[in-house]
């Protein structure tokens, strides 16, 4: 793939902004392969990504990245600049089903967008023959009562020692700690079915099927401590009707879990989720 720069910016609105960021790329003969920009009239904010062709830039990444840190700073923006050969880290978590976990690793495997896997970790021991065939790092964690803040420090310390950009639960059932959702935040994703917190629990497909439900979705979010209300990454639906049993919808409630779990980890490695407060600009 092309080498690109990605830029992301956000700060307070105000007019010409759009022009003194374009203008400074254009000093630079930077070629914009892609501009997003959004202004949020209730929170007065401005948010922006660009996309620039790496080759067009006549200076190395590092030295661009501190030319426009200045310029940022001058005027007043907040900043993300990553250099797309550089591939986003990605440290997953898993229970036992596996859908999302196998959706994942055929993404990475088949290159479908650009990441590398720091490992797996997982407190069961199902699906590790499954993660070590694809040569990736299996650890095994086993979370009790009696060791679960302790387990959980060992998987945050795992994240930090591998540089992991973002973590990923793959329908990894285990409540995050508070302090741990603190420590990185922004950097952890989830996917859960879209019923909660109509249908809390185990088994939310029977639920929804013995009401009767018409729609089921997934969503995908950040995690905060507040169980499943992070803010949301992207969601998606499947009509169902009354010929649907549970097992229908149980496959098709997996097909869309890992399919809304994939577009938002390819959003967030390609630079297109903005965070503010309690929801996401996303720039597709």
């Amino acid at each position: 793939m092309e080498r690109t720069y990605i830029i992301t910016v956000n700060c307070e609105d105000r007019a010409g902004l759009t022009a003194d960021i374009t203008h400074f790329i254009q000093q630079h003969n930077g070629f914009i392969k892609e501009v997003s920009q959004h202004s949020d009239p209730v929170e007065h904010t401005f948010f922006m990504r660009l996309e620039l062709i790496a080759s067009s830039i006549q200076l190395p990444f590092s030295k661009f990245e501190q030319q426009f840190s200045s310029f940022a700073q001058s005027h007043h923006l907040n900043f993300c600049i990553k250099d797309s050969d550089i591939k986003p880290k990605v440290l997953l978590c898993v229970s036992q089903y596996e859908h999302c976990l196998a959706d994942i690793l055929y993404r990475w495997r088949t290159q479908d967008f650009e990441f590398d896997i720091a490992g797996v970790v997982s407190n069961h021991q199902k699906l590790q023959d499954y993660v070590e065939w694809h040569n990736i790092p299996f650890h095994y964690l086993p979370v009790t009562k009696v060791n679960h803040a302790e387990t959980h420090q060992k998987i945050e310390d795992l994240f930090q020692q591998s540089q992991s950009d973002v973590m990923v639960l793959a329908r990894y059932m285990q409540i995050i700690p508070a302090s741990m959702c603190s420590n990185l935040q922004g950097k952890i994703i989830n996917i859960h079915h879209s019923f909660l917190p109509s249908f809390i629990g185990a088994k939310p497909y029977h639920q929804a099927f013995d009401r009767g439900v018409k729609l089921i979705g997934a969503t995908c979010h950040f995690v905060t401590e507040h169980l499943d209300q992070g803010p949301i990454i992207d969601q998606d639906v499947v009509r169902i009707n009354h010929t649907h049993n549970v097992d229908d919808m149980v496959r098709l409630g997996k097909d869309i879990e890992k399919k809304t779990l994939a577009n938002g980890l390819r959003n967030f490695c390609q630079q297109r989720v903005l965070l503010h407060n309690q929801k996401t600009i996303i720039f597709e």
